[in-house]
């Protein structure tokens, strides 16, 4: 069969490496892709957001099926452009995607159907958001209701500091139309968990867990980021926890879409904080996360083009989704000054080392191949990942392997993995 994937970053590169595994795949084509993906499929000049050119690039070379990989093209309704032309596509439609694409609706979700999440309010007007501030408990959460990167949530240590955040959000639009409405939450403490799950509607299977880390500094300071590391298994997702999210967050999310009419086929990715009052829904993603994917993903034994015809078709019940017994840790290389100012066009030299070597992956994020070789088009430009026996060896295998690849203003966390320690 013939795959097409949508989308440009280190996700779709780790989707593209598993899809290429399937015996079921003949040929894979990627939408706009990047350097490292061109190793397993033809990348087409075609952005995420040019529905009407993917669909009639579908149309023309007979793709079997679809993978969407990013947020933006899920919330702006590309499914249903696929559908509508009668188009095999793996994601969900445009009104269940809404589970990312407005905090305030999953949070009011959550809320309505008794889903364990923080405390919180929501706010269309910024006089109304500050005057709740006034009375509220620090420190507390800042939300920009829609998309926004991974970059949209504020935690604000005093009232000045809240004020300053409703100016950044909902006044001078640092995060653009995704602010203007807002959530305030309670600000949540406990580890955090990530846990991906693939649902065909009804059913709802889970992959293992995993823990990104979100800052980008070591010590988790600085900005937020889109992700600077990940590790699979999280030691502190045990058989209790998973038991509780079962029971009372997983399959209860999927339900509660299916009766508010709109049924959810695809991915949805929960972030949960593991408080002292049991597990609670941070967020909802409905897509694969980055860079959590590369760390998942490796660890699946599943031919992943079959899951995705069963969550299209409505067979994910008979699906035995299986994991190796084994760990992974991701480090992502970035370009110094990200998530504000860096710059792009540096030559990546070191990237052959990763061939033939098990166990280690060099997923990329931003990168472009040029006259002068494959260079940095990005803030995040490489997710350098490795498999282990256990955490502290993949965490090892990894920062050992991050030196192979070099490139001007090579920036990355020495910390990612480091709370395993502590596990």
């Amino acid at each position: 069969m013939k795959v097409l994937i949508v989308g440009s970053g280190g996700r779709e590169h780790a989707i593209a490496w598993k899809v290429a595994q399937s015996e079921k795949v003949d040929k894979i084509y990627c939408a706009p892709g990047n350097a490292g993906i061109e190793e397993y499929a033809e990348c087409v000049n075609i952005g995420a957001m040019e529905f009407d050119k993917l669909v009639a690039f579908a149309k023309e070379k007979e793709i079997d099926l679809t993978v969407i990989g990013m947020d933006d093209p899920l919330v702006g309704g590309v499914v249903d452009a696929f559908e509508e032309a009668g188009l095999r596509v793996f994601g969900p439609r445009k009104n269940a995607a809404i589970l990312e694409g407005s905090k305030a609706f999953s949070k009011d979700l959550m809320k309505k159907y008794g889903i364990p999440t923080a405390a919180y309010e929501n706010f269309d007007d910024p006089e109304a958001a500050l005057e709740y501030l006034e009375t509220a408990k620090f420190p507390i959460v800042l939300k920009a209701d829609g998309l926004a990167l991974g970059k949209g949530v504020l935690i604000c240590n005093t009232l000045e500091e809240a004020k300053d955040g409703v100016k950044t959000i909902m006044l001078d639009k640092q995060f653009g139309a995704s602010g203007n409405r807002m959530v305030i939450e309670e600000f949540m403490t406990g580890r955090e968990v990530s846990v991906l799950s693939f649902v065909d509607g009804k059913t709802i299977r889970t992959m293992t867990s995993a823990q990104d880390h979100k800052r980008a500094g070591d010590g988790d300071t600085g900005l937020n980021t889109g992700g600077m590391g990940t590790f699979s298994p999280s030691p502190f997702y045990t058989k209790e926890v998973d038991e509780f999210c079962e029971k009372y967050i997983y399959q209860a999310t999927v339900d509660a879409m299916a009766a508010e009419g709109r049924t959810f086929k695809g991915i949805i990715f929960f972030g949960l904080m593991l408080t002292e009052d049991g597990p609670k829904v941070l967020e909802y993603n409905a897509r694969f996360g980055d860079p959590e994917t590369q760390v998942v993903l490796p660890r699946m034994k599943t031919d992943l083009v079959e899951v995705f015809e069963a969550c299209i078709d409505g067979t994910l019940d008979q699906i035995d989704l299986e994991f190796e017994d084994n760990a992974a840790v991701c480090v992502v290389l970035a370009s110094e000054g990200y998530p504000v100012r860096y710059e792009k066009g540096f030559v990546i030299s070191g990237l052959d080392q990763f061939k033939g070597k098990e166990g280690y992956y060099v997923f990329h994020a931003g990168t472009k191949k040029t006259d002068k070789g494959i260079v940095t088009n990005g803030g995040r430009v490489l997710g350098v990942t490795a498999t282990g026996a256990d955490l502290k060896a993949a965490r090892a295998n990894a920062y050992e392997a991050i030196h192979w690849v070099d490139f001007e203003g090579k920036y990355y966390r020495h910390d990612i993995g480091k709370a395993i320690d502590e596990a």
